[in-house]
């Protein structure tokens, strides 16, 4: 009985010394809160244009790195009109203004954009769809994913380049986003090269031009 008291009476202590130096919740005081675990609410920083002996210049306010865009900040596309960030085809694989995908890559297709499509594409896509792009990645072979899109099917072939971009940057099925690892234009010479593929694989002597045809034919 003595020490059920006993632990009653401490624990009564204990109350009024924690609402003693706390106070009651809701209770006013122009003492400043008791804060175990402040959380970031109150830190050192510093204000604009204060001295900031770190940088050279020794302002706090500096400019935005170089290569810096603001996604509300207007932009210009290659060889195209200017769209805000966050609206550019070449940005989201749309037409601007719309849920479209464009038809084609809004790149110029180049030997450069090409030859980096290739070294992006065997680093990101041919684990899974293969170098060839026919889906027999070293993960097939391993059993670690049994199904892989041939993407020389005529599902993905007769695909808008947009929605390809679509994909690539947001995933799809087991398919991770390549979205957060791949820069828009990696994501663009990729599609780039994979076109060439397809062709390579599905070209006939119709796809070439005429002059071709006809040393082909001697």
């Amino acid at each position: 009985m003595r020490y059920i008291i006993s632990i009653i009476l401490i624990g009564a202590a204990l109350g009024a010394a924690i609402v003693g130096i706390a106070g009651f919740r809701g209770g006013l005081s122009r003492q400043p809160p008791i804060e175990v675990f402040p959380d970031m609410n109150r830190q050192l920083k510093l204000r604009p244009q204060e001295p900031n002996p770190f940088f050279p210049n020794g302002v706090s306010s500096q400019l935005p790195p170089s290569g810096t865009i603001a996604r509300s900040e207007p932009m210009q596309t290659i060889n195209g009109p200017v769209y805000p960030f966050e609206d550019a085809p070449v940005n989201t694989g749309r037409v601007t203004g719309t849920t479209n995908f464009v038809e084609t890559n809004p790149l110029p297709v180049t030997g450069e954009l090409l030859q980096r499509g290739h070294e992006r594409f065997d680093i990101y896509c041919a684990p899974c769809h293969g170098r060839l792009g026919d889906g027999n990645g070293i993960t097939k072979k391993l059993g670690v994913m049994p199904a892989v899109a041939n993407l020389h099917d005529q599902r993905i072939v007769v695909m808008t380049d947009g929605e390809i971009f679509n994909t690539i940057t947001h995933g799809k099925s087991t398919m991770a986003a390549y979205g957060p690892l791949m820069p828009a234009q990696d994501r663009w010479a990729v599609i780039a090269y994979l076109r060439a593929l397809q062709l390579s694989q599905l070209g006939s002597v119709d796809d070439l031009p005429p002059d071709q045809q006809k040393t082909l034919n001697q």
